[in-house]
């Protein structure tokens, strides 16, 4: 594993990846993007994970893509650079694929491909100071790693529009206003309440959360009926397993449920 990337396995199924390359603000280089890959495909076969927090070593979440590669070589065919940015795009994106809730910790700036990265998760909870900033334009780059779809589904269309027209910046505070982030809490704070929220989301039970990512996965279910066809499936299954019996039984007795994902 890359020095790039720490990964700390948590009591209760909670997995914390942090992006380590303070000095360069965690920019998504080509070796973290490798690490990535690794760590993403070996947390799609871990049975027991219940949760994954995503943050960023020092001030920063990330700095975003790492641009310096196309300077350093020189002029690059459109195929190539297709074929690169969309490895790229897809490897870190593919944490959206997994079962289990995602939460970033956005402990500082996230910029480009990191605020990304933090649009990808399913949660997001951000220092009121950080700052969130897609300046694509700004570097007269088009927007790229699902912004033009991820700014739209998480902060709306007029923000976005406005984000990547101007390259404006948006605090962690403004942020939670726009409902772009969950919450916006004390920079010292984040990754103690993103860590907070996983270990209430560890609690529950494990196959019925798993459904029901998978059911507002993309938005959510895309009509009412779309809704009733897959939840009349999905909640059977729940139905017959047995954290329902275990979790009505700690109802009646007053207790926490142990869920064992059965």
């Amino acid at each position: 594993m890359s020095e790039r990337l720490l990964v700390d396995r948590r009591p209760g199924g909670i997995v914390l990846v942090t992006l380590n390359d303070p000095a360069r603000r965690n920019a998504m280089s080509d070796p973290m993007t490798a690490a990535w890959r690794e760590v993403i495909d070996g947390l799609r076969g871990d049975s027991g994970l219940r949760c994954v927090v995503v943050t960023g070593a020092g001030s920063a979440f990330s700095s975003g893509g790492d641009l310096s590669w196309i300077a350093d070589r020189g002029q690059v065919e459109v195929p190539a650079l297709r074929d690169h940015m969309l490895g790229f795009y897809r490897t870190w994106l593919s944490i959206r694929d997994l079962e289990v809730p995602t939460v970033a910790a956005v402990n500082g700036a996230a910029v480009g491909a990191g605020l990304c990265l933090a649009l990808a998760c399913d949660l997001r909870y951000a220092a009121g100071d950080a700052k969130l900033v897609a300046p694509f334009t700004r570097l007269g780059i088009h927007p790229g790693m699902a912004a033009t779809y991820l700014l739209p589904e998480v902060g709306g269309l007029p923000l976005a529009r406005e984000m990547l027209f101007t390259g404006r910046v948006v605090t962690g505070t403004e942020a939670a206003s726009y409902g772009m982030v969950n919450r916006s809490v004390p920079r010292e704070d984040v990754l103690d309440v993103a860590l907070g929220v996983a270990a209430q989301i560890a609690e529950q039970a494990p196959v019925a959360t798993r459904l029901t990512k998978a059911a507002l996965a993309g938005g959510g279910q895309p009509s009412v009926e779309a809704a009733l066809r897959w939840e009349s499936l999905a909640q059977p299954v729940t139905m017959a397993s047995a954290d329902l019996a275990e979790g009505i039984a700690a109802q009646r007795e007053r207790r926490a449920p142990r869920f064992t994902g059965r």
